[in-house]
């Protein structure tokens, strides 16, 4: 039998486990779902990650304060307890007066739990974890440093790369983590799945990024559509919410629509290369990837969204449908498919007689 765990281990854990569902939108409902260590291990990446993102995004903030939060942040995955602990110390005094919304701030105040947490899972998963967080942490240090009064990204290239670092870092992380802990997942699966990880997770991403738009250019100072796209289509960061653009904008986000459409095929290819008895790491994979289709559905059918600041959200009604559907097909890649197709064509919905 292992030993029992500390009561300092039990208070991280409660805490991760209250603040998931607070800061995260599609994942909470996801990651509960993976059982044992790697469920752990993706709710705690999952939190550091949104740690990192919280002191990218702290309003009132300058780029270097930010970026030396974000080193501070990377010093707390030292294998050492006492450079550790100093950098906690550090993190918890630097970013006592941050601003921003209530709940990421709690979860950044208590990253101590956080990485209490991380510290109790196996060696290897760890490993994993620290590799990719740090990746993404680092790439989000070289954009605050390079946009210190706001994100605009500039080409289609720096776009990628940008979505590599906070959204590709996690697709091969978790096939890192379903290698692990799944027996299923052998050398050879997991080099297919390795092949595909990052279209996975970038799609989420740029899906994400369409849908806020409007929301990251005036309340979050970021515009992440490329300034290369808008002006070949006449328009520009300046005038990319301007009702006299509208059409100019929208063919512009066309480049990132096509991509996200790819992506998401992409992603689709993943989903199905899982093995069937990897049911978890399945559904897992599944409701976000279902969630970004009738999203990006939903988005593409609403040409005036980004005139009218309008952010698209999926019905409850249609996620519990999709919900409900990826638990009865999440054995068969044919009923899978059928609903990724049904999905992207239409919204889901189950009749009931």
């Amino acid at each position: 039998m292992g030993a029992s765990p500390t009561p300092q281990s039990q208070q991280a854990n409660a805490f991760c486990q209250e603040i998931l569902p607070a800061v995260s939108r599609t994942f909470a409902l996801s990651i509960r779902l993976l059982p044992g260590d790697l469920g752990v291990a993706v709710r705690d990446a999952y939190l550091l990650c949104r740690i990192a993102d919280t002191i990218e995004d702290a309003p009132e903030t300058t780029a270097r304060e930010k970026a030396e939060l974000l080193d501070l942040l990377s010093r707390c995955f030292d294998d050492a307890n006492a450079p550790r602990a100093r950098a906690l110390r550090a993190l918890a005094t630097r970013t006592a007066k941050l601003s921003g919304a209530d709940s990421h701030l709690r979860l950044l105040r208590n990253a101590e739990l956080v990485f209490t947490s991380y510290e109790n899972l196996p060696a290897r998963t760890r490993m994993h974890v620290r590799r990719w967080v740090r990746e993404m942490i680092g790439g989000m240090r070289k954009f605050v440093l390079a946009y210190p009064n706001g994100i605009r990204i500039q080409s289609l290239d720096e776009y990628r790369e940008y979505c590599y670092y906070v959204a590709g870092t996690v697709g091969y992380l978790l096939t890192d983590l379903w290698h692990e802990h799944s027996p299923s997942i052998g050398p050879h699966r997991y080099e297919l799945l390795r092949e595909k990880s990052r279209e996975f997770a970038e799609a989420l991403q740029t899906v994400n990024i369409l849908k806020d738009v409007a929301t990251d250019a005036e309340h979050e100072n970021s515009i992440y559509v490329p300034e290369q796209l808008l002006r070949a289509h006449g328009s520009a960061h300046a005038t990319i919410l301007s009702r006299e653009l509208l059409a100019q904008n929208r063919e512009a986000l066309g480049a990132l629509v096509k991509l996200a459409w790819h992506d998401l095929d992409e992603a689709t290819a993943y989903l199905l290369m899982i093995p069937r008895r990897a049911v978890s790491i399945r559904l897992f994979c599944a409701l976000p990837l279902l969630f970004a289709y009738a999203t990006l559905r939903d988005l593409t059918g609403n040409p005036n969204a980004l005139a009218h600041r309008t952010v698209v959200k999926i019905s409850r009604a249609e996620v519990k449908a999709i919900t409900v559907l990826s638990i009865l097909g999440v054995a068969s890649n044919r009923a899978l498919a059928w609903l990724v197709a049904r999905t992207r064509a239409r919204r889901v919905a189950i009749t009931t007689r």
